[in-house]
């Protein structure tokens, strides 16, 4: 098996030398090689995650195939899916990369979206979903995997670090109470709030349909005394909610969970704004280590711009499937089917030691690693201390 360690620190940016060494086997002919979809909000209100994620992706891919491919063979980068966060055009995304000859799927991105998709692949494609954080994205076949954490494990660390961090007692929050990943987080916040001493002094909701003006929620905040406002929100609504909160003076902290992660990308926002935000989030492009380094260098050398923590889940996403499919032995003419069923089998016996941290699998798919927090601080994040 390969070092993957080793071939995580290397990038393949142009302007950088990749120096671990290929394997012997011969690369296959053309039309031999393995085809990767991903499927993610490339337009819309959600564009900063699914980009991210095709981005990095493509960095990962042309790693892999420097150095030897998916056992062997090299491996194609079909163009992206672009749900905009929609189930429906999720699934309508789905057909037609399978149309393409999609063998395994990066994605989806948005968990209303994964969820839909992952009926559809069930027992079929082999689904790793790099940031569906919702409980069922990746419960309909034991093919699903996910990067990422769930919505309720998020909500309970969240917690937990607020708790034992002496961060803040009087909590208030803020949330969509139409969407899946708001709601799991906030479910799981308030339920480990009163296990770890949080005092909940506000519970303010809003929907999906009225997410431009918070000015009656933030109000009933200001007026309840809370110290710190937990936003289980995407960055576009966090970017208002900052806004409209500088508007009426509220002095509080705030602190998001990875769907936050994106909000000093967004267009026009202004980033002071969110000084001092704080979010967990299994990435921080600031890391000093080897394969963060080279990651972010290359990213920012093909795109101009700093990756998140989507994108560094879904690298990581394309390395375990390098990984899980030389255990598994598979090769292009097998069966969907086929490749994912050993695909299933190969993941609970790799660990990966990606840019999101050590990780291994469970049976039901899910991810074991633990969660960092980020700070944002001058415009970048900057990791907190454990």
């Amino acid at each position: 098996m390969k070092n993957w360690k080793k071939v995580l620190s290397v990038t393949a940016a142009a302007a950088m030398a990749v120096t671990a060494v290929a394997p012997a086997a011969v690369f296959a002919d053309e039309e031999e090689t393995f085809k990767v979809g991903v499927i993610g909000p490339m337009t819309g209100d959600y564009a900063q995650y699914g980009l991210g994620v095709y981005n990095a992706a493509k960095i990962a891919v042309d790693e892999i195939n420097e150095n030897g491919g998916f056992n062997g063979y090299q491996v194609e980068l079909l163009d992206a899916g672009d749900d905009q966060g929609d189930a429906e055009k999720a699934v309508n995304a789905y057909n037609d990369l399978l149309d393409k000859g999609m063998q395994l799927l990066d994605g989806t991105v948005t968990s209303g979206a994964c969820i839909a998709v992952a009926a559809e692949a069930a027992e079929s494609t082999f689904l790793f979903t790099p940031s569906g954080s919702a409980v069922d994205c990746i419960t309909a076949g034991s093919n699903e995997f996910r990067m990422c954490f769930t919505d309720p494990m998020q909500g309970t660390k969240s917690a937990q670090y607020i708790s034992e961090n002496g961060i803040a007692s009087d909590v208030a929050i803020l949330y969509d109470s139409m969407a899946d990943y708001n709601v799991g987080i906030h479910d799981a916040f308030v339920e480990a709030a009163e296990e770890y001493g949080l005092n909940i002094v506000a519970d303010e909701a809003y929907t999906t349909d009225s997410n431009t003006d918070f000015s009656v929620q933030l109000n009933k905040i200001k007026e309840s005394g809370a110290e710190l406002l937990f936003l289980p929100n995407y960055y576009s609504d966090c970017a208002l909610i900052f806004q409209q909160a500088a508007d009426i003076d509220l002095d509080i902290l705030y602190f998001g969970v990875d769907g936050m992660d994106g909000i000093l990308a967004v267009e026009n926002f202004d980033t002071s704004l969110a000084e001092g935000v704080m979010l967990l989030t299994p990435f921080s492009a600031t890391s000093e280590d080897e394969a963060t380094v080279s990651f972010v260098a290359a990213y920012e050398e093909a795109y101009g711009e700093t990756p998140n923590q989507f994108a560094a889940d879904s690298y990581d996403v394309i390395y375990a499937m390098a990984q899980a499919a030389e255990v598994a032995g598979i090769t292009p003419d097998m069966s969907n089917e086929e490749i994912s069923e050993a695909m299933t089998a190969a993941m609970l016996e790799i660990e990966l030691d990606g840019l999101t941290g050590v990780t291994t699998w469970t049976e039901d798919g899910e991810c074991d690693k633990e969660p960092k927090a980020v700070v944002i601080q001058d415009g970048i994040y900057v990791s907190m201390a454990e």
